[in-house]
């Protein structure tokens, strides 16, 4: 592994190389295959999503057309369903929990490049953070999820959301940034 690797395995500040170049090509060629598989073909899609992600669950939907960076870092659980046009940079680990639902257009967006460090933006520095969404989510069409957020279990984000922060289990939240609305939970206003 190189260090470029090392360091983006632990989530520090790291340069694109060669072997991550190459890792991402691998996984560019699934796409192309999985995306341009046959309406009918639901076996050879198991056998490309099995091959290009880190797990995948009984019972997994993941709509052509689908894009990824890598495929290795994701973890789809049992039941999850990901709608056309899902985007999950899986720079650091993304983990669905059983039965989420991503609504179309959604991005699930690890990378992070400097901020105030104009020439370490420039120079091409970059870091990723994971995003842990719980059991049973349901992401609204083109949904924005940033680095490091975690999404607890039963909760509803609004279409067109765009979620920095962490959101709590069993509310709906939406917005720019998204916000909680009110709470799903028994009892909860």
């Amino acid at each position: 592994m190189s260090e470029q690797s090392e360091r983006l395995a632990r989530g520090e500040w790291y340069l694109d190389d060669e072997e991550l170049q190459d890792r991402r090509r691998r996984c560019w060629r699934l796409l192309d295959s999985y995306n341009a598989t046959g309406a009918d073909d639901d076996a050879e899609r198991a056998r490309l999503l099995t091959t290009m992600l880190g797990s995948v669950g009984d019972g997994v939907v993941v709509m052509p057309r689908f894009q990824c960076s890598y495929g290795s870092n994701i973890d789809l659980g049992e039941g999850v369903f990901v709608n056309r046009g899902g985007f999950l940079m899986d720079d650091a680990p993304i983990h669905l929990g059983a039965h989420t639902r991503v609504g179309p257009g959604a991005q699930l967006m690890t990378a992070l490049h400097p901020v105030d460090d104009h020439q370490r933006r420039r120079e091409g520095w970059e870091r990723a953070l994971p995003i842990t969404i719980g059991e049973n989510v349901w992401l609204g069409a083109n949904v924005v999820v940033g680095a490091g957020v975690s999404i607890g279990d039963d909760t509803v984000v609004g279409a067109g959301s765009v979620v920095l922060e962490d959101l709590p289990g069993r509310v709906v939240a939406a917005g720019a940034p998204a916000r909680v609305v009110r709470s799903t939970a028994p009892g909860g206003a």
